[in-house]
């Protein structure tokens, strides 16, 4: 199936403009790596540039020519669902290093940078190293068809089987079933996150449906570990579990946990207690996910040191989830508030954001400012954040054309805020806030769009590292 794409795999992911926030001059010995990196990305984004064409014959194929790298890869934890995904990882990444393991991840989409979806042994691949492969899987594929997604995830293969390491973090593209990272014999385990509707023009509107999709990555005799869902989601992850040849172990039903007054969290699992640092990412729902990535970590790597690894939740970090800007060129407009970014686009990530925003602010309201894209009604995110809004300002995700326009959003927004307004960028919109009649100098939340995330976070000059 093709149709344009969503949030999650788009062709936007691979423009030149993805590399710029590197110096790319003649003084910069790194140049012409960024520039071949570049290269190869924009010849690449061409083959289907605005399409999404699920399917694994072509990644089969493609990984034949390779060597077929993806049977050469350390322990993997193969992550689905449709929010958290990012905070899963970034979870068990950080207690797997707390407790001395090397940890690979794959993600998708990146923020700033393209490099941001591979890191090897904790690193993001350096622009030689990423221009490199993609250079020779370009010639590995020759004229055959194949998406962007598919080639790129390829590349990332090819990386993670050359680069010793004992855990590879592997994160689905979309839905599960027909990923181009669903090729996997046997992973040491599998996790899905919370699944909720998003991306309806490729998996549908039917949950049961969108579960039986993400339940695709499930392996028999494999653990598979779940958040909590709801029960006819719960009900469809079941029923595949039965089917494979495995179990669904869920949060809240099998994995049990409890906040600990120091703001830790307890996990009770597979007959062991987990006790965790108070996790690096702020939010209730991060808890619940704290939980998750502690025991999908213990099934697939029963000899980690927990009592060492627990305490890496306090440095997990996930760029644009919940996420304080540091000092930077956008923080310098509005100095004397706080001000904090977040990606979530869909109701469900709505509903974590409204939840999380209640128990951050001390007044609890919040100066809004939103971007979003025309593929879901924006009425769906904006409701769940009205009841905090001291002020929304409505902006255009700059060079993005799947974006609706300020005043767009600004209709839409009208008939839940009292005076939603327009801005001509993010600039405008602090510029705005800081000028406002507000005695109790409310935060600023910036939110929306994973794509608005990105931008902000390179005009602020603070990329992702």
């Amino acid at each position: 199936m093709a149709a344009s794409s969503p949030d999650k795999t788009s062709a936007k992911d691979m423009s030149a403009k993805d590399m710029s926030a590197k110096d790319t001059s003649a003084d910069d010995p790194s140049a012409d790596d960024t520039a071949r990196a570049t290269a190869a990305l924009d010849r690449l984004a061409a083959l289907h540039p605005k399409l999404i064409d699920l399917g694994l014959t072509r990644t089969f194929d493609l990984l034949d020519r390779l060597g077929n790298p993806h049977h050469r890869l350390p322990p993997v934890i193969h992550v689905a669902g449709t929010n958290g995904k990012g905070s899963v990882i970034a979870l068990m990444r950080a207690m797997a290093e707390a407790a001395g393991l090397s940890v690979h991840v794959y993600t998708s989409p990146h923020l700033c940078r393209f490099n941001e979806r591979i890191r090897l042994a904790g690193n993001l691949i350096a622009d030689g190293a990423l221009a490199d492969l993609l250079e020779e899987v370009e010639r590995a594929n020759g004229d055959e068809p194949v998406t962007f997604f598919e080639v790129t995830t390829a590349a990332a293969f090819l990386a993670f089987s050359r680069s010793k390491a004992d855990l590879l973090l592997l994160e689905t593209g979309l839905g599960g079933a027909l990923d181009s990272t669903n090729v996997l014999d046997r992973p040491a385990a599998t996790v899905i996150t919370p699944i909720a509707r998003d991306h309806e023009h490729f998996l549908g509107s039917d949950l049961a449906g969108i579960a039986g999709q993400k339940a695709g990555i499930m392996r028999a005799d494999t653990p598979c570990l779940c958040a909590a869902q709801d029960q006819v989601v719960m009900d469809a992850l079941d029923s595949h579990a039965a089917v494979v040849g495995t179990r669904a172990v869920a949060v809240d039903r099998d994995i049990l946990w409890q906040l600990e007054d120091n703001g830790g969290v307890v996990v009770r699992a597979h007959g062991n207690v987990l006790t965790l640092a108070p996790p690096g990412l702020f939010g209730h729902h991060q808890m619940q996910n704290a939980a998750l990535a502690a025991a999908a970590l213990n099934s697939a790597m029963p000899d980690l040191d927990f009592e060492m690894g627990g305490q890496g939740t306090a440095t997990a970090s996930w760029p644009g989830r919940l996420q304080r800007l540091a000092d930077g060129h956008l923080t310098q407009i509005a100095a004397e508030r706080a001000i904090w970014l977040d990606g979530a686009h869909n109701a469900h990530g709505a509903s974590a954001l409204a939840a999380a925003l209640k128990q951050l602010s001390p007044t609890g309201t919040w100066h809004f400012v939103t971007g979003a894209l025309n593929t879901r009604p924006p009425a769906e995110f904006l409701e769940k954040i009205a009841p905090l809004a001291a002020s929304l300002h409505c902006v255009a995700i700059p060079d993005q054309p799947s974006s609706l326009t300020a005043h767009e959003l600004v209709n839409a927004a009208t008939p839940l805020f009292s005076a939603a307004q327009p801005a001509a960028s993010i600039g405008a919109a602090l510029s705005a806030i800081t000028i406002s009649d507000d005695p109790d100098n409310a935060p600023v939340m910036i939110c929306g769009s994973l794509y608005l995330a990105g931008h902000v976070l390179a005009a602020n000059g603070t990329l992702p590292a």
